[in-house]
């Protein structure tokens, strides 16, 4: 019997008596988040390049994890030609991505690490590296010393985990005169990032600085300073972009700017797949380093 990517290289060549795209269903975290709009472009920029169909559907929300998993379980029970996903939860997803190795489906991660090493490729920020990055611009920004804080995405999240623990880890090995006096939870949300931060505010009145691992504890604490009238006093490095970055960047509130690339994560997920299924070997990871921009560079940011 032939191995399953003999076959569609068969179907491809032969179209099977009928013409037949290879099949790659594409999981995201959520679909309602700006991030995964832009690698939903660099995902549909692969699809028309290599000439695959793309399945797209993810869970509205990064804490469901549940719909996540029935989502894969469908994917497979379709018996779709490859799978990449980015995990909602580094453990929740490990069971229903070995049903799909058990199936025969290739499979890469993107953006979040899960607990499962039979994938074809891991593509995403090298977001310890980002972490580490935030911390020494906050450092800088308060001269060294001070109190801080931190907004985090939620428990469990390995790309913004990873954020939070290289932001950490920096600032106690490098700016021991920097105390880190808050650190909370927004649950993925901007409303609910925007009360974590105000609860901060609150409690450290003299706060100089603040860090958001993720789009929405970012835009959570832009609003929240904005508001209490503490833009240019409080100092922000934000991560990742969407307009109210941009316009917070451009108006003094955000200082740094911390940016992936997703339309190219979205572009090399797909890839990594249609190489598998070619019968080809591709990078085993690969892993994007996050852009800094400023006032001085805010004309180069991506849309």
């Amino acid at each position: 019997m032939l191995p399953r990517r003999h076959l569609l290289a068969g179907c491809l060549l032969a179209s099977c008596g009928r013409p037949s795209l290879p099949r790659i269903a594409v999981v995201p975290k959520a679909t309602a988040h700006l991030f995964f709009v832009s690698i939903h472009a660099g995902v549909d920029r692969a699809a028309r390049e290599f000439g695959v169909q793309v399945l797209w559907n993810g869970p509205n929300e990064e804490t469901d994890h549940s719909r996540q998993i029935q989502i894969v379980d469908a994917f497979v029970a379709q018996r779709v030609d490859a799978i990449a996903i980015s995990a909602t939860e580094e453990r929740a997803l490990v069971a229903p991505l070995e049903r799909a190795a058990a199936a025969g489906i290739p499979i890469s991660v993107f953006d979040s690490a899960v607990h499962f090493e039979d994938y074809v490729t891991f593509v995403a920020t090298d977001n310890h590296a980002a972490g580490c990055q935030a911390a020494r611009e906050i450092g800088r920004l308060v001269e060294g010393q001070g109190s801080v804080a931190m907004v985090m995405q939620k428990p469990g999240g390995a790309s913004t985990g990873l954020r939070e623990r290289g932001f950490e880890e920096t600032l106690a090995r490098e700016f021991p005169a920097v105390r880190l006096v808050g650190r909370q939870f927004g649950m993925g949300d901007r409303a609910r990032s925007r009360a974590a931060a105000e609860n901060i505010l609150t409690a450290h009145p003299r706060l100089q600085a603040m860090f958001g691992s993720s789009e929405a504890a970012s835009i959570g604490i832009i609003q929240a300073v904005e508001s209490r009238g503490r833009a240019g006093h409080v100092k922000i490095v934000s991560f990742d972009n969407s307009d109210i970055h941009r316009a917070a960047l451009k108006s003094g509130t955000v200082d740094v700017m911390l940016v992936q690339d997703p339309d190219k994560i979205g572009y090399e997920a797909v890839r990594s797949l249609v190489l598998k299924l070619r019968g080809e070997t591709p990078p085993r990871r690969l892993q994007l380093s996050a852009r800094r921009f400023t006032r001085e560079n805010a004309a180069a940011l991506p849309a």
